[in-house]
C-alpha cells in the first residue's frame, strides 16, 4: 500500500491536475445547488480495495455496514471512490418504490461514453441516438420530453431544443460524460417528495461524495482510441480526488472526451402522392460528415459536518461539449416524370442546370449545463428528532451556435448533352437506399462545372435557467402497532426562464465563382463504395474570399418567428407517510403543484403582396394539479420482495407546443403556431412486481405496469379563421393551421423482465462466468389522427439488453448487446407519411485486468455491428435517412489510490 506521505502528495497534485494539467482554467467550475435530500455522505468507503484479496470491502461487509451505505445511496448520493454493485442492489431492494441503479463501476465495465448510453442498460429504457452516440432516453415508451432528468435531485435544464418531438424539455444526456458521475438511478414509480414532472419516470444523476474515513483518495482513467471510418484518433480521461479532514470534505472531478467521428449518410426524399410509384424518389442527398467533438465535465463538492446532527454542503458542476461539423452534400433532384421499369427500377428526368448541387455546411455549436448548489440538513432533538433539510439551486442549460455557414454550387453542363439528362435507380442499396446512375450530365463530378448559387450564415443562442428553493421536514412518529414510521412535509418553488433566439445572415450579390476555386483533395467514393461525392469544398474558403463582413443580417421575419421568451413558475407542497407492519412496508401521500406560464413571441410573416410584417404576441396560462401516491412493499422472504404501487405524474406542454408565436403566410393561407391553451398530460400509473435478489448483486424479477394517460398532446392540421387584430394585416380569411391539441385517453401498458446472475457453482476457471438479460414489452395506444390509432410516439414495442460476462482473478470480460424495435418519430398526414425510427441492435465489448498496486488496464470495442441510424417513411422499404459510423476502439489504464 502507498505511504501516507505519498497519499498526501497525490492529493496536493489532484487540484492542479484537475484544473490545469489538461488546459482547464479554474473559472470553468460552475457551482450548483442540489435537492432536499442532497447532502454529503456519512457512509463508509464501500469500494476501498482490500489489500489481501483485491475485493471491494462492501462485498463482504457486515450487514449493518452495508445497510448504512444503502441508506446513503437511497438518500441520493454515492461515496467516492466507488460504491459497490451489491450496495446499489441492496438499495434497490430496500427502496419503498420502483428504482434501478447503475454504479460507476458497472458503467465503466462497458464502453459507454455518456449518460444516455449508460442508462440504456436499465430495463424499460429506450435510447435515441444521434451523431453516433446516445443522446436522449425514453422510459417505458414515453418520449424524452415527457420525463425528468435530475442531478442530486434537482431538475436539469435542456441545452438543446432538438429533442425528437421538439418539446424543448428533454435533457440531451450526451452532454453529461460518464466519467463525471458516481451512478445513475431511474425512478419508475414517483413519490410525493419528488417533482411530479415525470410521466414515464426520472433519470437521476448521482454525484460523488467523500468517504467518511479520514484521508485522501485519487482515482481516474486515461485512454486513447481509434475510429477507422475516417482513420481518426480519440482520447478519454477522468480524474477524481478528495477526502475528509476533520469536519470538512472535498471532492474534485474532471473528465474529458475528444473524438473526430466520421459519418456516412444518405437521405432520400419521396413523392408522397398517388400520382407516383411508392418508391419514387424526389431527391437523393448524399452526406459525408466529419464531426469534431470535445466533451467535458467538471464537478466540485464541499462539505462541512461539525457533528452528527448538522451538516452543510456546496456542489457545483459544468458539463457539455463543443462540436464542429463539416458536412459535404451532393443532391440529385428528380423532376417527378417517373417511369417504372422492370425489376423495381425507376427512371426519371433531370432539369439541368438545377438538378445537381454540391453543398457544404460548416457549423460550430456548444451545449453546456451549469449547476450551483447550496444546502444543509439539521436534526432537532428538541422537536422529536425532526430533521430539516433545505437548499437553493441555480441551473442553466445553454446552446450557442456562433456560426453556421451553408454554401451551395449548382451544376452547369460544360456542353450540350448528347441525350436528355435522366436518373435510373432502384432501392437495392444497404437498407433499401436507392442506388442510381445518371446519363446526359457530362462531368457532373468535375468542380469546374459548378457555380456558386447560395451562401448564407446563421447564429443562435438559447438559454434555459431555473432558480429553485425547497425546505423539507422528516419526523419519526409512533402510532399504533406500526414500526419505522415517519412523516414528511415539504415546500418548494421553481422559477424558470427560457429564451430562444436565432439570426440568419445572407449574401445576395454572389459572383459566378466556380467550385474549383474553393475545393480540394481527391475524388471521393464513400458509403462502402456506393456513392461518389467528387472533391470536398474547403471549409472556411468562402469566408476567406468574401470576408466576415460581407454577409449581412437578413430574413428578419425568420428571426422573429423563431423568437420565444417564456417564464414558468411552479409552486409545490407535499405530505408523505411511511411505516411498516411486520413484513409490509407502506408509503402514501399527496403532492400539489401550481404552474404559471407567461410567454412572449411574435406573429410574423408576409402579407398577400409578399411584404414582411411582425406584431408582438403574448400568452398567460396557469393551472394546478394534485398527485396522490400509495405504494406497498412486502417481504415474502429476506431476498424475495413483492411490490404494488400507484403513482401519478404530469408532463407539461412543450414550450414549442404552447408557443403563442404565429408564422403566417397570408398569400399561401398557411399558419404554424403553438397552442397556449393546451392542458398538461397526466398519468395514473399502476405497478406490480416480484423481485428475487441473488448473490453477487444478482437479480431475477418480473413486473407489469399500466399508465393511463389523459390529454396527451399531438400535432394536428386544421382550417379556421384567425382574428386579424394585431396578428396579421388584411381581413379575416380561413388559414390552413399547423398546431397542437390534447387528445382523449391513451395508455402505455407493458411487461419488464430482468435477470442477472454470476454462476457460482461452475468448476474451476468457469466460476467467473455470468450472464444478464432484461426485456421490456410496451403496448401503447393513442389517436394520432381522427379515427386512426398508433403506438405512442417514441415507444418501442420491444427493447432488450443481453450481457455475457466473466470476472475472475482480476480479469473482467463483458460482451453486451442492446436492441430496440421501431418507434414512431414523426406524425404525418397519413400512415404512408409517418416517420419511424428503424429497429436497431448494437453490440459492445470490454476487457480489463487488475494489476498490482491499484492499476487496471482495459480495452474496449464499441459498435461492433456497425449499427446504422435509420429512419423510414411509411415502411422500412422507404428509408429517408440511413447513416453509419464504423467501430470505435479504446485502450487505457485506470488507477485508484
Amino acid at each position: 500500500m502507498h505511504s501516507a506521505k505519498l497519499r498526501k502528495a497525490i492529493l496536493n497534485a489532484t487540484a492542479l491536475v484537475s484544473l490545469g494539467a489538461f488546459g482547464v482554467p479554474t473559472h470553468v467550475f460552475a457551482f450548483a445547488l442540489a435537492a432536499h435530500d442532497g447532502k454529503p455522505s456519512a457512509a463508509r468507503d464501500d469500494a476501498k480495495p482490500d489489500a489481501a484479496n483485491g475485493k471491494s470491502a462492501a462485498a463482504d461487509a457486515p450487514a449493518a455496514e452495508v445497510d448504512g451505505a444503502v441508506k446513503n445511496l437511497q438518500g441520493v448520493h454515492v461515496v467516492a471512490p466507488r460504491t459497490s454493485a451489491q450496495v446499489a442492489r441492496d438499495t434497490q431492494k430496500d427502496a419503498p418504490n420502483l428504482i434501478d441503479i447503475r454504479t460507476e463501476a458497472q458503467i465503466q465495465a462497458l464502453p459507454d461514453s455518456n449518460t444516455a448510453e449508460a442508462v440504456r442498460r436499465i430495463p424499460g429504457i429506450m435510447m435515441e441516438t444521434d451523431e453516433g452516440e446516445g443522446r436522449y432516453v425514453n422510459i417505458r415508451g414515453f418520449d424524452s420530453d415527457l420525463n425528468s432528468t435530475t442531478y442530486a435531485g434537482v431538475r436539469l435544464m435542456p441545452t438543446n431544443n432538438a429533442s425528437p418531438f421538439g418539446g424543448y424539455r428533454a435533457v440531451a444526456l450526451d452532454s453529461i460524460p460518464t466519467g463525471f458521475i458516481g451512478a445513475v438511478r431511474v425512478t419508475k414509480s414517483n413519490l410525493p417528495n419528488q417533482d411530479a414532472e415525470a410521466l414515464g419516470g426520472t433519470i437521476e444523476v448521482l454525484p460523488r461524495t467523500a468517504p467518511a474515513e479520514q484521508g485522501w483518495f485519487f482515482q481516474g482513467n486515461a485512454g486513447l482510441g481509434y475510429e477507422p471510418l475516417r482513420s481518426k484518433p480519440l482520447s478519454d480521461f477522468s480524474l477524481t480526488g478528495g477526502g475528509r479532514f476533520g469536519p470538512f470534505s472535498i471532492v474534485l472531478t474532471a473528465s474529458g472526451h475528444v473524438d473526430s467521428r466520421g459519418i456516412d449518410d444518405v437521405e432520400p426524399a419521396y413523392f408522397n402522392d398517388a400520382a407516383h410509384p411508392y418508391q419514387a424518389v424526389n431527391v437523393i442527398e448524399q452526406r459525408d460528415y466529419e464531426l469534431h467533438r470535445r466533451r467535458h465535465g467538471y464537478a466540485l463538492e464541499l462539505g462541512y459536518q461539525p457533528d452528527d446532527n448538522d451538516q452543510w454542503y456546496f456542489r457545483a458542476f459544468d458539463a457539455g461539449y463543443t462540436e464542429r461539423y463539416k458536412r459535404q452534400f451532393m443532391d440529385v433532384t428528380a423532376d417527378g416524370n417517373t417511369t417504372a421499369l422492370a425489376n423495381g427500377t425507376l427512371l426519371d428526368t433531370l432539369t439541368v442546370p438545377g438538378a445537381i448541387t454540391r453543398s457544404l455546411r460548416d457549423e460550430e455549436e456548444t451545449s453546456r449545463e451549469r449547476f450551483y448548489m447550496l444546502g444543509g440538513e439539521n436534526t432537532l432533538p428538541a422537536l422529536a428528532g425532526t430533521t430539516l433539510d433545505y437548499h437553493v439551486a441555480y441551473v442553466e442549460g445553454t446552446y450557442k451556435k456562433p456560426y453556421d455557414y451553408n454554401s451551395s454550387f449548382t451544376y452547369n453542363p460544360p456542353s450540350t448533352p448528347a441525350s436528355a439528362p435522366t436518373i435510373t435507380y432502384s432501392p437495392a442499396g444497404p437498407g433499401h437506399v436507392p442506388l442510381y446512375t445518371v446519363s446526359g450530365v457530362p462531368g457532373y463530378l468535375d468542380p469546374a462545372n459548378y457555380t456558386l448559387s447560395s451562401f448564407v450564415n446563421g447564429k443562435a443562442r438559447n438559454f434555459d435557467r431555473e432558480m429553485s428553493y425547497a425546505v423539507n421536514s422528516k419526523t419519526p412518529v409512533d402510532w399504533g402497532s406500526l414500526t419505522d414510521q415517519d412523516l414528511q412535509f415539504g415546500l418548494s418553488m421553481q422559477q424558470r426562464h427560457k429564451r430562444t433566439t436565432a439570426q440568419p445572415y445572407s449574401y445576395d450579390n454572389l459572383p459566378p465563382l466556380p467550385l474549383a476555386a474553393v475545393s480540394g483533395g481527391s475524388y471521393e467514393t464513400y458509403y462502402d463504395g456506393h456513392y461518389q461525392n467528387g472533391v470536398d469544398i474547403i471549409p472556411g474558403a468562402l469566408q476567406g474570399i468574401f470576408g466576415p463582413g460581407a454577409i449581412a443580417p437578413g430574413d428578419v421575419t425568420s428571426s422573429q418567428q423563431q423568437y420565444l421568451d417564456s417564464h414558468e413558475d411552479i409552486y409545490a407542497a407535499y405530505g408523505q407517510y411511511s411505516g411498516s407492519y411486520g413484513k409490509l412496508g407502506i408509503l402514501g401521500g399527496v403532492r400539489f403543484e401550481e404552474t404559471r406560464n407567461h410567454s412572449d413571441a411574435f406573429s410574423a410573416g408576409v402579407d398577400a403582396a409578399g411584404n414582411p410584417f411582425a406584431y408582438p404576441i403574448s400568452s398567460r396560462h396557469s393551472y394546478h394539479n394534485v398527485f396522490p401516491s400509495l405504494q406497498f412493499r412486502y417481504e415474502l422472504a429476506p431476498e424475495l420482495i413483492l411490490r404494488a404501487a400507484y403513482s401519478s405524474t404530469i408532463a407539461r406542454p412543450g414550450f414549442n407546443q404552447a408557443n403563442p408565436a404565429l408564422a403566417v403566410d397570408v398569400g399561401s393561407g398557411l399558419v404554424t403556431t403553438g397552442n397556449p391553451n393546451l392542458k398538461p398530460a397526466t398519468a395514473n400509473s399502476f405497478d406490480f412486481s416480484i423481485e428475487k435478489y441473488l448473490p453477487d448483486a444478482g437479480i431475477l424479477s418480473a413486473g407489469i405496469f399500466d399508465k393511463e394517460i389523459s390529454d396527451y398532446i399531438v400535432p394536428i392540421q386544421t382550417t379556421q379563421t384567425l382574428p386579424s387584430a394585431n396578428l396579421y394585416p388584411g381581413g379575416a380569411l380561413p388559414f390552413r393551421i399547423f398546431t397542437f391539441k390534447n387528445v382523449g385517453s391513451s395508455y402505455a401498458r407493458g411487461l419488464e423482465l430482468n435477470w442477472r446472475q454470476k454462476f457460482r457453482n461452475l468448476p474451476g476457471w468457469l466460476g467467473g462466468l455470468g450472464a444478464g438479460l432484461n426485456y421490456t414489452w410496451v403496448n401503447s395506444r393513442i389517436e394520432i389522427r381522427p379515427g386512426e390509432y398508433s403506438m405512442l410516439p417514441s415507444a418501442s414495442k420491444n427493447t432488450w439488453n443481453a450481457t455475457l460476462f466473466y470476472e475472475r482473478a482480476g480479469l473482467k470480460l463483458a460482451l453486451a448487446a442492446y436492441s430496440a424495435s421501431a418507434d414512431l418519430f414523426g406524425i404525418g398526414n397519413d400512415r404512408s407519411s409517418d416517420i419511424y425510427n428503424a429497429q436497431r441492435t448494437s453490440m459492445d465489448f470490454s476487457a480489463s485486468y487488475e494489476l498490482p498496486e491499484d492499476w487496471t488496464i482495459y480495452v474496449q470495442a464499441k459498435n461492433l455491428l456497425d449499427t446504422p441510424h435509420a429512419f423510414y417513411q411509411g415502411s422500412p422499404s422507404r428509408p429517408i435517412q440511413r447513416e453509419f459510423y464504423g467501430r470505435t476502439y479504446l485502450a487505457g489504464v485506470r488507477f485508484s489510490f
